[in-house]
């Protein structure tokens, strides 16, 4: 097993991207292995954080929504939108802290005032 290459924080050479980076470029890693390693210490003696490098000359470009793709993500959005109580759209993503939509999670308070 050969070890991969670690740079410093800030000093990876140019040809290297983490996953973010090729992202904002339109790119994914397509199936290539980590070729190297970002290491940023931390103080205390905590272990480093580590980001992983993928080659910008082995990438290749973002696969392009479908049509069937834009619905599939329509319902996933459309369900997290919707409340399990009340049935309504609730025109925001539910937070999984709550469970419902505000207003059948703070049902009781609504009523009070």
């Amino acid at each position: 097993m050969s070890t991969l290459p670690i740079f410093r924080w800030h000093l990876a050479p140019d040809g290297y991207a983490t996953r973010r980076q090729l992202r904002a470029r339109d790119l994914r890693p397509g199936g290539q292995d980590v070729a190297a390693q970002l290491e940023r210490p931390r103080r205390r003696g905590r272990p480093p954080l580590v980001a992983y490098l993928y080659r910008v000359d082995l990438a290749k470009p973002v696969r392009p929504m479908t049509p069937g793709r834009w619905r599939a993500h329509a319902a996933m959005m459309r369900a997290r939108r919707t409340c399990p109580e009340c049935r309504r759209d609730a025109g925001y993503v539910i937070p999984p802290t709550l469970g419902a939509c505000v207003a059948c999670a703070y049902a009781e308070e609504q009523r009070a005032a």
